[in-house]
């Protein structure tokens, strides 16, 4: 047990002294997960709505498919991702692979799914009567769809948290796509796969106490919002 109590010692160091390494993990981790999680919420929001709120011929065996997808498989998204982007594939020309915009677009195909079902979930949890009230209000298009999300707001919040633990614990499509280059793009996860791997104990709990902060940041900012709504 003493290589343990050494990593958590080595790991807090790297922490305090600003170990480039370590920190250089962390941002390319916020950095393609928060590109992920904005294109995600504006995609799958007006999708949520939509599967929500209107009713339409192949509506349920949609919503059965969208729902299947909140498991879907990183490794799968990874794999799909790569066929396409590689220089063989029908989008080599955009350069996308072993690059952040490669994994930006892994991740936004993975947490899609996600941010369609919840969302979708927290409007239909709505009372019905808002809907009668808002076309009574003379309310069209648009603005129907704005005050419907702001009164779900804050379940749409936890949907975007999902979204974005989603994001920033997979590996699959990282390694993959990214393909784990130091210094460039390499994520907390992949660097703890890595690290683990080799033996460095110590990178590997600093990043994972990081990952963990992570988390509870952004759950911590969500009850936050929730208690000044």
């Amino acid at each position: 047990m003493d290589y343990l109590a050494e990593g958590f010692l080595n790991a807090f160091k790297m922490l305090l002294t600003g170990n480039a390494e370590t920190y250089n993990a962390v941002y390319t981790t916020v950095y393609v997960s928060t590109f992920s999680i904005l294109i995600s919420l504006i995609i799958g929001l007006p999708l949520g709505f939509v599967l929500s709120y209107y009713e339409f011929t192949g509506k349920k065996q949609i919503r059965a498919v969208v729902d299947t997808l909140l498991g879907l498989p990183t490794v799968a998204v990874g794999l799909l991702v790569y066929a396409f982007i590689t220089r063989r594939g029908p989008l080599g020309e955009f350069d996308l692979l072993f690059n952040r915009s490669g994994i930006i677009v892994g991740q936004t195909l993975l947490v899609v799914p996600v941010v369609i079902s919840l969302s979708a979930s927290a409007i239909e949890s709505l009372d019905e009567r808002l809907r009668h009230t808002l076309i009574t209000l003379g309310a069209r298009g648009k603005k129907i769809i704005i005050s419907t999300l702001y009164e779900s707001r804050f379940a749409i919040m936890t949907a975007a948290a999902a979204a974005y633990g989603r994001a920033i614990s997979e590996v699959g499509v990282s390694m993959m796509v990214g393909g784990n280059i130091k210094w460039h793009t390499r994520t907390i996860t992949t660097a703890i796969a890595l690290e683990t791997g080799k033996g460095e104990f110590a990178m590997g709990i600093a990043l994972g106490i990081v990952l963990l902060l992570i988390g509870f940041i952004v759950n911590w900012l969500l009850i936050f919002l929730r208690k000044r709504g």
